[in-house]
């Protein structure tokens, strides 16, 4: 959601400056102005600069973090169901400057499962970015790890940047172009 909302933060918080991907600290008291508000992270201006703030610290933006896709299905019944939940869950993580998910830019590339076991997978996710030099890409690249391993039954998750074949709008789904206006 693009909600251009103006709060001020409640507490010190660890954010990634856009679109190098920095970690810094952003002081409680500051006035940060929420310009993305899309798969559980937050995008935000501070003093004329961008940062992503991570859902797990909605609550320094006053605001509560809400429930995944994962959380929200429980224990997938069937292999076809964690499939299922990992596309979909995949399908919150978000470049901070582009409002539409990597699965729909056509980022992931491939999904596939090993079996560890009883009910217990490793998710092996190829993806790319938009560009090579990318300084967010080991942030969208450990959020999507990390949105895997809060699946109930994805106890492992690699997550590989691949550069072939380079990443072009010809990849993003029709409601991404819809949705950038590139239609």
């Amino acid at each position: 959601m693009n909600n251009h909302e103006t709060v001020t933060l409640t507490r010190d918080v660890e954010a990634a400056v856009v679109p190098v991907g920095t970690p810094v600290t952003l002081l409680a008291g500051e006035t940060a102005h929420i310009t993305q508000s899309l798969g559980g992270s937050y995008t935000v201006i501070v003093n004329g600069n961008m940062f992503r703030i991570e859902g797990r610290n909605a609550d320094a933006l006053g605001l509560q973090r809400e429930p995944t896709p994962a959380e929200k299905a429980g224990k997938a019944s069937t292999r076809e169901e964690l499939e299922k939940q990992a596309w979909a869950q995949m399908k919150t993580c978000y470049d901070p400057e582009i409002p539409v998910n990597v699965v729909d830019l056509g980022l992931v590339y491939a999904c596939e499962f090993d079996s560890l076991g009883q009910d217990s997978y490793r998710a092996n996710v190829k993806m790319t970015l938009t560009a090579p030099g990318c300084g967010m890409g080991p942030t969208i690249q450990q959020d999507v790890q990390n949105k895997l391993l809060c699946i109930e039954g994805i106890d492992e998750a690699n997550v590989d940047l691949v550069w072939e074949p380079q990443w072009n709008r010809d990849m993003m789904s029709e409601a991404a172009k819809l949705q950038l206006g590139l239609m």
